[in-house]
């Protein structure tokens, strides 16, 4: 399939979100760290932090919200997060609603998936429980025989849920399933978690069902050494990733076949990840075939640096600091299992900027609904053009690529090769010397209603017309000399400082056009020209920016 066509068919497609809403309201997995802001920064000072942004430094548990559990987390010897490509995160598969087949403590069995649906060798396998009606987001669902009439939920979500039966993960292996999701707490039984030792009566419940269904004891069951082997060692060698949490429009895709992508934040040394998921579907009326054909032939090019402790931060913004407070061999709370709670500020690794981190009245990340995040775009490449600290204009651009009003604008300056992870890596010319954009581009953008904007270096400013300017004075003289070379004007006479401080930022995200940052990765490979360009960004409710898995789509 041609580009164009590719393009047309993305375009048409519906693409469903099946993420659930990320908050300081979202419970944790028991025993893990829920999330948590904290403003450092603001635009006019803050007493954490000096002016300039609405910055946050947030702390969280990687299993809070809709996340994939990578194969590091079982084991250790496994691949990381950053080392599972898109093509392991995506693809044809299946969602199975066994809501009217389960109970609290109950089980889903083989037979209940191949009874609603067709599962193929290789697919992604959904699974719907119901029991995403007990997230934190949903109505209370009425229950008289608990406690003021109403399901705790947090005890549904993630103590009572059902879980696989004995023979599910072999079942799911003779399948060679690329993926298994859950619209609940957990992919395992919560009872084959540390659940069970946390909330014992809850136990005896679950073992009482267990009986009823099968006859047998818990470890008559689930033989505690066969059940680890399995899942700490077999499971993650044959490389199945789980993901939990799901929710958003699941609902809509009932026993249906589908094509997912999960994107993951790539975590270097964390086990498990956020992510955002999307479901992609046929436009109504349409027998599935282009799209079909359109997903088959096409490549994803993965533009997302590793998010690792490595990775540089802006300046005065917290790098990212990990802490495992799990370990497969029982450390803390652990009942074998990978995992950390995490703490960092956003202006790191590939990101998007949301419209509250420069304007008060904007929408979080989280209130921003997927197809923002999507649609119709082109690369630039101005590599050829750009040099330390020079500045780039909307001719070179079109000189470059044909612009179509509403495209999403991707400029490849070449400064994605000076990154932390580069063999030619520079980080001093990587965050201080890139070049930025001309006086008039914040205007062009808003011209031509490009949709968002992304850039292949540490941010869409020049670093001049930011704090960069103070803190490195050397720096802003080489940049005043080009620039005097370029207009035959000084810097304050180009760039008057109450209308192009952070130009990119407070001129155009009142007008809703954001902007990624630290694109990188394969965008080597992109050429100048069209593609269709996505950014799974998560969905969380109170963040002005955060982190995604951000994608270009092009025929082979």
């Amino acid at each position: 399939m041609d580009r164009d066509r590719l393009i047309s068919a993305l375009s048409q497609a519906r693409w469903l979100d099946l993420t659930q809403p990320l908050s300081l309201f979202t419970p944790p997995f028991p025993g893990e760290m829920p999330l948590q802001v904290h403003f450092f920064k603001r635009l006019t000072g803050s007493f954490g932090g000096g002016q300039g942004a609405n910055g946050q430094l947030i702390e969280w548990s990687n299993n809070t919200g809709t996340h994939v559990v990578g194969p590091r987390a079982f084991h250790s010897g496994s691949r990381s997060l950053a080392e599972v490509p898109l093509t392991d995160l995506s693809g044809p598969g299946v969602v199975a609603d066994v809501s009217d087949a389960v109970c609290d403590y109950g089980f889903y069995t083989p037979e209940m998936i191949t009874d609603r649906v067709e599962v193929r060798e290789g697919d992604i396998l959904v699974i719907n429980t119901g029991y995403h009606k007990h997230a934190w987001d949903q109505p209370d669902v009425p229950n008289a025989a608990m406690q003021a009439g109403i399901e705790n939920k947090e005890f549904g979500y993630y103590v009572r849920h059902p879980g696989p039966s004995p023979d599910f993960f072999p079942w799911a292996l003779e399948r060679k399933l690329k993926m298994i999701a859950v619209d609940c707490g957990s992919a395992e039984h919560p009872m084959n978690t540390n659940i069970r030792f946390l909330h014992a009566r809850e136990f005896e419940k679950a073992e009482a069902v267990a009986r009823e269904s099968y006859g047998k004891s818990w470890e008559e069951l689930f033989p505690p050494a066969e059940y680890q082997r399995l899942t700490h060692i077999t499971m993650p060698k044959a490389g199945l990733l789980l993901a939990e949490s799901l929710g958003g429009e699941i609902d809509a895709l009932s026993n249906r076949r589908s094509w997912f992508v999960f994107g993951a934040i790539p975590f270097m040394e964390v086990a498990s990840a956020w992510t955002r998921v999307a479901a992609l579907e046929p436009p109504e009326g349409s027998d599935g075939a282009e799209l079909a054909e359109a997903l088959s032939s096409a490549e994803m090019l993965d533009l997302t640096l590793p998010f690792s402790v490595q990775t540089p931060q802006w300046a005065n913004y917290e790098p990212l600091s990990i802490r495992y407070t799990k370990r497969v061999g029982g450390l803390d709370f652990g009942l074998g299992r990978n995992n950390a709670h995490c703490k960092a500020s956003f202006h790191l690794a590939t990101h998007m900027d949301g419209e509250k981190h420069f304007w008060a009245a904007g929408r979080t990340i989280g209130q921003v609904p997927l197809d923002y995040w999507h649609g119709p775009g082109v690369v630039a490449d101005i590599s050829g053009d750009v040099s330390d600290s020079s500045v780039y204009t909307p001719e070179m651009i079109e000189e470059k690529v044909e612009i179509e009003d509403g495209d999403i604008l991707l400029i490849k300056t070449g400064w994605h090769a000076y990154g932390w992870n580069s063999p030619d890596s520079d980080e001093f010319r990587y965050m201080i010397k890139h070049p930025g954009p001309s006086p008039d581009f914040s205007d062009w953008c808003i011209r031509r209603k490009i949709k968002w904007l992304g850039i292949d270096c540490v941010a869409m400013e020049h670093p001049m017309n930011t704090i960069q300017r103070i803190m490195h004075p050397k720096t802003f003289e080489e940049a005043n000399r080009k620039l005097i070379d370029q207009y035959g004007k000084d810097w304050d006479q180009v760039f008057p400082l109450d209308k192009y401080y952070q130009d990119m930022h407070l001129n155009l995200f009142p007008k809703g056009i954001v902007h990624a940052e630290n694109l990188g990765h394969e965008i080597a490979k992109a050429e100048t020209g069209r593609y269709y360009v996505a950014a799974f960004v998560q969905r969380g409710m109170e963040l002005a920016s955060c982190w995604g898995r951000f994608v270009l789509f092009r025929e082979r």
